[in-house]
């Protein structure tokens, strides 16, 4: 490893600085354009030493635990807290347009819908055993060394409010000497814990936990692998007025306020659709809304998140009918003759993307199309074979529900032009 002068160039998807050096591109974390730095290199990548000039965009960053130089301390759950807002906006906006462009398609992307802190109901820290005690934190960036956090300047003010409670159950499901993960869910009735890990429970470790979770106030359930070890009182969420219990580890949006700008968008672009096809639905999302105008069939992979839709629904007065389907739509999409009595269509993958239902979309006629990702190079792959098919792109609009890491969500709207 050897230590170098460099100059950042510009910032790489990831949120690491780039330098071009002779050998080839550098990779330092950190950094910003317009940064002149000492780093140690080692291939093609570097780390911070010393700041020798710094970039005009630089600014104080907000949490105590995130780190801009060598400092072994250093949280790795952000990667650009020391980035000042504009700045950051048009780089993380910059993501879509780079995707867009990659694919040859040109069109007007919006402003980012910015995040603010203390606004992520969805936190997933890591955590483990040690001599000292239980860390209970975030991976240093590039590392399996987890920073131990006392505050959380993402996480909402309530996950903040709790984290010693946490510490406390934590520690007690710490039956190993491995690293597991703890998400955090902070749902209306209280917290929804659910534990991932290499280790396994006696049935001594299970009453434990379930005595510490007891004693703890705020706390809705708590599942080990899957298996639910207590629920005090379902875990409920909001999609748009409609109460729904999420299952144990299901997914759902990462911020209240991202989610009701995406499903604005959505429903706002089908609201005049009678039936409305929801593909990757999840636990409802974007049906249960689309459900005050139009009738919804859903499509899902899992079936805990079908079931808690399907309960949702059949249990709401005053929406039009809703179907739900357990389907994988990457091996089996729906196919384009199935979509003929739809006039309108929203999906929303995972980061792999919907390539195959995308060719089964393309070939239909539905009017209106509303995609939505979670990766803006997928996304853009879907939306060429869309456009390829005959659909109109009308418009792009990239949503920051992770603020100060390098994932954006996007809702692109489609219509397919009369003929």
């Amino acid at each position: 490893m050897s230590a170098e002068k460099l100059e950042i160039t510009r910032l790489g998807g990831q949120g690491d600085g780039i330098a071009e050096t002779p050998k080839g591109q550098v990779f330092v974390p950190f950094t910003l354009p317009g940064d002149i730095i000492n780093a140690a290199v080692e291939k093609d990548r570097g780390t911070l030493i010393s700041l020798l000039e710094a970039s005009g965009d630089r600014t104080e960053p907000p949490c105590p635990h995130f780190g801009t130089d060598a400092d072994p301390g250093a949280c790795g759950g952000c990667a650009v807290q020391h980035m000042a807002d504009e700045a950051y906006r048009d780089w993380k906006r910059g993501l879509v347009v780079a995707a867009l462009e990659g694919r040859g398609i040109k069109a007007e992307v919006a402003p980012l819908v910015a995040a603010t802190p203390h606004n992520r109901r969805r936190v997933v820290f890591a955590a483990r055993r040690t001599e000292a005690g239980l860390a209970l934190g975030f991976n240093k960036a590039q590392s399996h060394e987890i920073v131990p956090v006392e505050t959380c300047v993402i996480a909402t003010t309530r996950i903040n409010g709790a984290l010693p409670a946490l510490q406390r159950i934590a520690a007690s499901v710490a039956v190993g000497r491995e690293a597991f993960r703890l998400t955090v869910l902070d749902t209306h009735s209280g917290f929804d814990l659910a534990v991932e890990a290499p280790f396994r429970l006696s049935e001594t470790d299970r009453l434990q936990i379930i005595a510490i979770m007891r004693k703890e106030a705020g706390m809705a359930r708590l599942t080990f692998n899957g298996e639910i070890l207590i629920e005090k009182q379902p875990p409920q969420l909001d999609f748009g007025g409609i109460t729904v219990n999420p299952p144990p580890g299901g997914f759902v949006q990462a911020s209240d306020s991202a989610e009701t700008v995406m499903g604005d968008l959505v429903t706002g672009h089908l609201k005049k659709a009678k039936r409305v096809a929801d593909l990757f639905s999840g636990a409802g999302t974007f049906t249960l809304r689309l459900a005050e105008k139009s009738h919804v069939h859903a499509v899902e992979g899992d079936q805990p998140s079908l079931n808690a839709l399907d309960r949702a629904a059949r249990h709401t007065q005053g929406i039009k009918p809703v179907s739900v389907e357990r389907r994988d739509l990457f091996r089996r999409p729906l196919m384009f003759s199935e979509l003929k009595t739809y006039q309108g269509l929203c999906f929303d993958p995972p980061r792999a993307g919907a390539e195959a239902q995308a060719k089964e979309i393309a070939k239909s006629v539905i009017p209106r199309i509303a995609a939505v990702s979670c990766n803006p190079v997928t996304l853009a792959r879907d939306l060429e074979i869309l456009m390829a098919g005959g659909y109109r792109l009308l418009s792009v609009t990239p949503i920051d529900q992770f603020l100060w890491s390098a994932h954006v969500e996007v809702v692109a709207l489609l219509e397919r032009p009369r003929r």
